[in-house]
């Protein structure tokens, strides 16, 4: 195993520690191993038919019946729109949307479900922060920090942004900080590029490559308190537990299909601190807005950044997601998940021309997330990608949607390896033993 290359890239950090947002409880989190693997498996029709491994669950996750069950119910029986009719299917509806709301608000430790906002995904959450209040809030000279080895998601939306406010002569600054070989956010590097203009924090929770977590802990007390901080919490919400609340967050956005849930949801979390200096994000139908003579004027949060018709089905098949994820137990996803890391590390050291992204690998401490990325000496990420799919294994390879444009982008092009609940230590050690037959093919 090699070390990550010298450069400015990668900063050494200090040793992993539990931390505010990560809300392990004082006790050890229960074990998943009291829960029968194949039991767990037939919750998940897609892995109950097939032989073959899933190790992409930091792309997708796969989906348990109760979720798929939901969303079926929905256009079979009862099927109308939420909020917009007297009648008890339409009312219903609107009830459980709700609920849903209200249920996703404590399961991130939000303190008011008015603090949840329903969007599209994980990527409209981000552009409706860069919309709502970045055009609302941000003036000439003001800087944003951020991290361009983050998803695209996370990246894309404040230069989109800065070229909107340049056409409006606004020249905002865009100043990126730096990673550690741990694979979270260099906390050292940001405390250096803050000045009295940063307005706005943008970091990963759980960084989608390099599995590393990151709270910002270390800047409590030590920047101006009217620096807003966003976390994009796509990778841990749902694998492991999470308090936007502990976080201090001012925003945080949520994916529901990397949470068991379904494609085309996702969830804003806002403070209510912030609600009045938000604009609207989707004026239309049913938004938070009201037309007056001198034009339109936002009401009241969530309302305000929701236009439309919301994704009913999508939104019912999260709270069959949450209901599935705290089955479980958050707590014993997380302990699983660690695991699973764990053991997929300690034997991809023995693979030669192996070399380890930064992440868990490089902790001082045994820790992991459920995300490692690696590459093999002699032959591509893609082409070991391809062969080890041949043999069953499902993972993902590529830049896993860094901006290409990102500083040292070709570094990160990597076999990625990410797990949930439903994967097992004997899929881990025959994925290992695979690995280990490629490399020593083609070093």
């Amino acid at each position: 195993m090699r070390s990550p290359a010298p450069g400015s890239h990668f900063t050494r950090s200090p040793a992993v520690r539990h931390s505010p947002g990560h809300r392990f409880p004082a006790s050890s989190p229960p074990r998943t191993d009291t829960i029968r693997a194949d039991t767990i498996r037939a919750l998940f029709p897609a892995l109950a038919e097939s032989s073959e491994v899933y190790l992409d669950s930091a792309a997708t996750t796969q989906k348990p019946l109760p979720v798929i069950e939901t969303i079926q119910r929905y256009h079979s029986s009862r099927t109308a729109n939420a909020g917009r009719g007297a009648y008890a299917w339409s009312t219903e509806l609107t009830a459980r949307v709700a609920d849903v709301r209200a249920r996703a608000a404590a399961f991130l430790g939000a303190e008011h479900p008015d603090e949840v906002v329903f969007t599209a995904g994980a990527t409209a959450a981000l552009n409706a922060v860069a919309l709502s209040w970045g055009l609302a809030e941000l003036a000439d000279g003001d800087e944003i920090l951020y991290n361009p080895r983050d998803h695209a998601s996370a990246v894309h939306p404040w230069h989109h942004l800065r070229q909107l406010l340049a056409r409006f002569g606004r020249r905002i600054e865009l100043v990126p900080y730096r990673t550690t070989e741990l694979g979270e956010a260099d906390t050292a590097d940001i405390l250096g590029k803050l000045t009295p203009r940063t307005r706005l924090i943008v970091t990963s929770h759980l960084h989608h490559v390099f599995g590393g977590l990151t709270t910002l802990e270390e800047l409590r007390g030590r920047i101006d308190p009217s620096v807003l901080l966003c976390f994009d919490c796509s990778q841990s919400g749902g694998h492991l537990p999470v308090d936007v609340t502990a976080l201090g967050a001012d925003f945080a956005v949520f994916a529901a299909h990397k949470m068991l849930g379904a494609p085309g949801v996702g969830i804003l979390y806002c403070h209510r601190r912030i609600h009045d200096r938000l604009l609207p994000f989707l004026p239309g139908g049913n938004s938070g807005v009201r037309l007056t003579e001198s034009g339109l004027v936002g009401t009241a949060m969530p309302d305000l950044l929701e236009g439309g018709t919301h994704n009913i089905p999508g939104i019912l098949a999260l709270g069959s997601a949450l209901d599935v994820l705290e089955s479980f137990g958050i707590e014993a996803v997380a302990a699983h998940n660690r695991a699973l890391t764990q053991r997929l590390i300690e034997r991809l050291r023995t693979a030669p021309g192996l070399e380890f992204l930064p992440g868990p690998a490089y902790a001082p401490c045994e820790t992991g997330y459920g995300i490692v990325s690696f590459r093999i000496a002699g032959i591509t990420a893609a082409d070991a990608g391809f062969v080890l799919g041949e043999m069953g294994f499902l993972v993902r390879t590529g830049l896993h949607c860094t901006p290409a444009a990102a500083p040292g982008a070709d570094d990160l092009d990597s076999v990625r390896v990410s797990t949930h609940i439903y994967n097992t230590l004997d899929e881990i050690d025959r994925f290992t033993a695979c690995v280990t037959t490629i490399a020593e093919e083609v070093t």
